[in-house]
């Protein structure tokens, strides 16, 4: 029981004999205990060394025990906090060194690029760039990518940033309000001191670490497709411009609703947007992150507020308000599906309402 200490039973028996005995010499505890000569002066070198024995004029005095390891434990504690900041600095270098060899076998990240096609290579190499990062991580996290396996993984990854310093952004959509899971997350980072925000829409996954490396989605339809890693200045001078673009847009966590105004929320506008495009329904869903019934729900809003009849007055109507400026470039727009080299009078007015929405 007391092995941690360095003491044997003899040391034991020894400090227990000094109390019954106070004032004992060393003579008496070599003549009262059936042990060689040697082991009784190891034990008495041994607590007189833990200042568990204390000499007084040639005798052998017991102390306090807690008193006397006070030291002992100091010197304990010292050696635990050296031992664990040489571990840290091991450990740096262990992965500085394995980042060296990875950089050496992959030629897709010499060439910029690297193609991280399942879940745990994906996983792996944000563990990886995490745990280097130093300065800021910003990350677009679109609906389909936060599921609860995701953000289980993804948890002690931002904990480990945050706690050395690390800038963590984060920009959600703003139908993370109706994901439990998801909103309770962001909560999390928020509260913890991450930076965390909403808009309406964005275009695909991605995070940036540092602003020297980038991951984003191989597909923005599909999340299983896996993600490619970027690095060099042109890809990231691109991608971050678009994070600070969208960061710049968005509306803090649990901000609030805005007062009663004339003016469409963010959500709304790009809800008009979306529909002057010609995506159907379903596709307005899977941007917005919300269900059908709740897409068809805000127009049927919209258009009672425009004093609309039909989806194509109330982009008249948003247009006469002036909720959008005409804008000559529609290259976002979705091909139609029909012919359109003899559109009739209703799709060439609505191809020009297009124009304008976008």
């Amino acid at each position: 029981m007391l092995q941690p200490l360095g003491l044997d039973e003899l040391a034991h028996a020894i400090y227990r004999f000094a109390l019954n005995q106070p004032g004992c010499r060393l003579e008496d505890l070599l003549r009262h205990h059936d042990a060689p000569d040697e082991s009784v002066r190891k034990s008495v070198d041994r607590l007189l060394e833990l200042a568990l024995l204390r000499p007084v004029s040639g005798t052998l005095v017991p102390t306090r025990p807690p008193l006397a390891l006070r030291t002992l434990l100091q010197r304990q504690q010292s050696e635990l906090l050296r031992q664990q900041q040489e571990f840290s600095q091991i450990k740096d270098a262990v992965d500085r060194l394995a980042e060296d060899y990875e950089y050496a076998q992959a030629p897709g990240a010499r060439a910029g690029w690297e193609r991280l096609e399942t879940p745990a290579a994906l996983h792996a190499r944000m563990e990886r760039l995490a745990g280097k990062t130093r300065i800021e991580c910003l990350s677009l996290l679109p609906a389909d990518t936060n599921t609860a396996e995701a953000l289980h993984a993804q948890r002690p990854l931002d904990q480990h940033m945050i706690d050395r310093g690390v800038s963590v952004w984060s920009v959600y959509l703003e139908s993370v309000y109706n994901d439990r899971t998801a909103l309770a997350y962001a909560r999390w980072q928020a509260q913890i001191g991450g930076g965390v925000g909403t808009v309406p829409t964005l275009p695909l996954w991605l995070r940036i670490y540092d602003r020297t490396t980038a991951l984003l989605s191989i597909d923005p339809e599909d999340p299983g497709a896996g993600a490619v890693e970027v690095t060099g200045a042109g890809f990231l001078t691109g991608l971050v411009a678009l994070f600070e673009r969208l960061w710049a847009a968005t509306t803090p966590l649990d901000a609030g609703e805005c007062p009663a105004t004339d003016e469409p929320t963010p959500i709304e506008r790009e809800l008009l947007r979306l529909m002057g495009q010609g995506l159907t329904d379903e596709a307005v869903c899977k941007k917005l992150g919300v269900g059908l019934r709740t897409v068809r729900r805000m127009i049927a809003e919209l258009m009672d507020r425009l004093g609309a009849r039909s989806r194509f007055e109330a982009g008249a109507n948003a247009v006469d308000r002036g909720w959008f400026r005409p804008c000559p470039c529609s290259g976002d727009r979705p091909l139609r599906e029909k012919d359109e080299k003899t559109p009739s009078l209703g799709s060439a007015r609505t191809t020009a309402l297009d124009s304008v929405l976008v």
